[in-house]
């Protein structure tokens, strides 16, 4: 998802090179700007997920709006942009609650690079949420009341894992996805050997009925929406993978699992598409490999 930036600026031409940046760049949008810190609230920042504030403003300085930002319940980032170089005044700025700094005068590659590491910084955050939650589900959904045995906690850690290495902890379908993989487990140990799935309509639709007590005629449209979870969370590693690759062709999450989970051909194509900056993707994925060779990657851990 892209992040939503607030600029507290008061310098105009610094905003708009800000602002410049972030578009080309594709870190995100500007949602909205201030010149000062004086009539900035928490509330116009509802929907902001970081905010670039200069250090030293007229009116009220980037530390004492920090301040008053956290005390009325904003919950974003903030990034601290200032020539300011008194290690006292920047280290009070960390302890009122800027995340990181960036220099003026205004650098492209640093604002680029900070920018990337903040945004990767609250997609870990948001995957751990998720992940929270995804656990919390789990429980709920268990068979038995007791708690998780230890070898059962330690599947679900590895399981984790390996939703983050593939980027997609905080996808709705990961929740599907732990479903599936316990109940692939649960018919191992009743003695069915697991080499490929069911066809995926009848798999989902024995989940469902497992999961949900709903009216016979309401089954089918929640075997659709999972169904349509699921595929947004392939696609989304799929692309993932192929970005790592487009990045660093020897990354070792990329190296071990895209030949795994899927078609290499049609990650190559979607490289392809990637560098030539296509969002959307004609290349095919088989939902059905992914879920089958995901089972067995995590029987090997």
């Amino acid at each position: 998802m892209p992040l939503r930036f607030f600029l507290i600026e008061d310098d105009a031409v610094v905003r708009k090179m800000l602002e410049k940046i972030i578009t080309e760049n594709q870190l995100g949008e500007v949602v909205g700007e201030a010149e000062d810190g004086l009539n900035v609230t928490a509330d116009q920042l509802y929907s902001v997920d970081v905010v670039l504030i200069d250090l030293l403003m007229p009116g009220r300085d980037g530390i004492q709006t920090m301040k008053k930002l956290r005390e009325e319940g904003f919950k974003g980032q903030f990034v601290m942009i200032s020539q300011v170089e008194n290690k006292e005044m920047i280290g009070q700025a960390y302890l009122h609650g800027v995340d990181t700094y960036i220099q003026k005068p205004i650098n492209r590659y640093e604002v680029v690079a900070v920018l990337r590491r903040v945004a990767e910084h609250i997609s870990i955050s948001h995957s751990l949420d998720s992940i929270r939650q995804l656990l919390k589900a789990l429980d709920q959904t268990a068979t038995t009341a007791s708690p998780l045995h230890q070898k059962e906690q330690t599947q679900l850690e590895h399981q984790v894992q390996h939703l983050l290495l593939l980027g997609i902890a905080g996808e709705a379908g990961a929740a599907d996805l732990l479903l599936i993989m316990r109940h692939l487990a649960e018919k191992e140990k009743l003695g069915q050997t697991i080499h490929e799935l069911p066809s995926l309509k009848e798999l989902y639709t024995e989940l469902v009925r497992q999961t949900h007590h709903h009216h016979e005629s309401t089954i089918q449209k929640e075997v659709r929406a999972m169904e349509q979870r699921i595929r947004r969370m392939v696609l989304q590693a799929f692309t993932h993978l192929s970005s790592l690759g487009l990045t660093d062709y020897t990354n070792p999450t990329f190296e071990h699992f895209a030949p795994r989970l899927f078609d290499f051909e049609e990650v190559r194509k979607r490289m392809k598409e990637l560098e030539a900056g296509e969002k959307t993707t004609k290349c095919r994925i088989n939902v059905r490999k992914f879920l089958t060779a995901f089972y067995m990657e995590l029987k090997k851990a």
